[in-house]
This record gives structure tokens, C-alpha cells and sequence, in this order.
């Protein structure tokens, strides 16, 4: 049994994908620790939590049913499509967050990236700090859609979803006063965009969200009923775009994450450009 659990782990670990590493470890019967530190998250993250992992919760986005009612309800055969992408490169000034050069380069290219893919956009979300702003105005004139029609969310800006296992380089005081400033306001998030379509929809639909690393992370998560805590296990790069699919059954799948192979590796970032001072005193302790 050991020797199966370590297999399916280099296995699950080579195609670099957590969520098959984690639906490997359920099926071997290990236990997982991402819910063992708890937390002040709502109802529906410690409902996930409380289950095995592969116990789909198919009433996720719906209010608890009648029994005599299950049967009866109507059901519609639209997929809602939910695209997530993350802002530009970005620095911070006393003038906000704002875009570099490079950020707005890669905005260019995920905004052709995404009209390449030839689909009609229903709604289309940003956050409203500066830099998911500027990005998602870019990427709008490449997909030539009508930038008064695009919604600003305040539920979408950057902050701490969940405390991550493992944990942020930060102290367990900051962490826990971030996520309860900003947890309950991106639960709000998911809870507002992701749920199966309704029986009166009669396509498949395209939502395109513009946010933050963290948020997106997150709402991944929360999204494939996996632990939210995980989040901090997962990276982004700028630009990049992530696909799921809610299915009228409830079903949700991840089509793609993270994808920037459309940027030319020299262009690939995750992290804010190192201030020029910094980089300077990084450069004198190698010498």
C-alpha cells in the first residue's frame, strides 16, 4: 500500500497538477490537513471541509430543496463558462498601483489571446483597483467589446481569501486580521459569480472576471470544492488566463489553469519588479 501511495504521488507530482496529487492522496486514504487549522470562513467552506474529498456537494450553489421537490426541478442545458484573468505587471507608487510597460504588453497579448478564442462575452468584471482597471481596458479594445458595458466589483480587489497552508511569511496576528477584513468580502465574490445556469438561460455563456492572484486562486478552489487554505500552493502568472465550466448539473471543471503559454518566455512574470535601490544592494552582496 505504501509502495502504491508514493507511485501514484511521483505520478500525480510529474504531470504537475495539484488537484490530481490531491484526489490521488484521497483515494489512498490519507487524510488531508488543509481544514486542521480551522478558521472563521462561512458556512459553505467548513460544509466542503466536513466532507472527503470526491463527496460532491451538488447542491453547492442552490438553497437546500424540499425532498419532494428534487425531482421536480427544472433544469437547463447552458453551460456558464467563467474566464479568469490576472492583471498586468504592476508597481506601486504614491500614485497608486499602476501598470508597467511590460504589464501593459501582457495585457496586449492576453487580450488577443482571448479573441482568438472567438467567443461572444455576456458580461465582462473587473476590480476596481488601478491595475486590474488599465488591464482590463486593454484587453477590451483587443476583443472590441463596448468598455461602458464592463463592471466594476468591489467584492473582486486583492486581499487574503483564507489563512494558506502553508502559511504566508507573515505573522499569524496580520494574517488572521487580513483574512477577517477581506475573507468574508471574496467568499461574497464566489457566492456572486459561480452557480449552474438558471432554466430560463437558453446558451452557454462567457463571463470574463479581471482580478488579483489571490482572489483568483481562491475562487479556483472554492470553485472545484477542494480546501480553500490551499490557495497559497498555486501561482500566477501576470496575464495569464484560467477557464472553468459550471455545468447544468452542477458539475464544475477546470479547463485551464493559469495558461500564458501564448507570451514568449521573456515576458513571463509573477512578481512585482524589484525597485532599482533593492536590486542594486542584491547585486553588490553577490560580488
Amino acid at each position: 500500500m505504501r509502495l502504491n501511495t508514493i507511485w501514484s504521488s511521483m505520478g500525480a507530482m510529474s504531470c504537475g497538477s495539484l488537484i490530481t496529487y490531491l484526489t490521488l492522496r484521497h483515494f489512498d486514504g490519507q487524510p488531508s490537513s488543509a481544514f486542521s487549522s480551522g478558521g472563521a470562513g462561512g458556512d459553505s467552506i467548513h460544509e466542503v471541509g466536513s466532507k472527503d474529498f470526491g463527496a460532491w456537494l451538488h447542491e453547492w450553489d442552490q438553497p437546500k430543496p424540499a425532498p419532494q421537490n428534487v425531482a421536480q426541478r427544472d433544469e437547463t442545458s447552458a453551460l456558464r463558462h467563467i474566464i479568469l484573468v490576472r492583471h498586468g505587471e504592476y508597481t506601486k507608487s504614491s500614485n497608486g498601483s499602476h501598470l508597467t510597460d511590460l504589464g501593459r504588453l501582457q495585457a496586449e497579448r492576453t487580450g488577443r489571446r482571448l479573441r482568438e478564442m472567438d467567443v461572444a462575452w455576456d458580461h465582462v468584471v473587473a476590480s476596481t483597483m488601478p491595475r486590474a482597471q488599465e488591464t482590463a481596458m486593454i484587453i477590451l479594445k483587443e476583443l472590441n467589446f463596448d468598455p461602458l458595458k464592463m463592471k466594476r466589483c468591489t467584492l473582486l480587489p486583492e486581499g487574503t481569501p483564507y489563512p494558506g497552508d502553508p502559511p504566508q511569511k507573515r505573522s499569524v496576528r496580520s494574517i488572521e486580521m487580513s483574512y477577517q477584513r477581506d475573507g468574508p468580502r471574496i467568499e461574497a465574490a464566489f457566492r456572486r459569480y459561480f452557480f449552474r445556469a438558471t432554466p430560463e438561460q437558453d446558451h452557454d455563456s462567457h463571463l470574463l472576471i479581471v482580478g488579483h492572484a489571490n482572489v483568483i486562486r481562491y475562487l479556483i478552489l472554492r470553485a472545484l470544492q477542494l480546501p480553500p487554505a490551499a490557495w497559497t500552493r498555486l501561482n500566477l502568472n501576470h496575464g495569464s488566463i484560467t477557464w472553468l465550466t459550471v455545468w447544468p448539473n452542477g458539475y464544475v471543471t477546470l479547463r485551464c489553469l493559469g495558461d500564458s503559454g501564448f507570451m514568449p518566455v521573456s515576458e513571463l512574470t509573477n512578481r512585482r519588479p524589484t525597485p532599482a535601490p533593492a536590486l542594486a544592494e542584491v547585486n553588490s552582496k553577490r560580488k
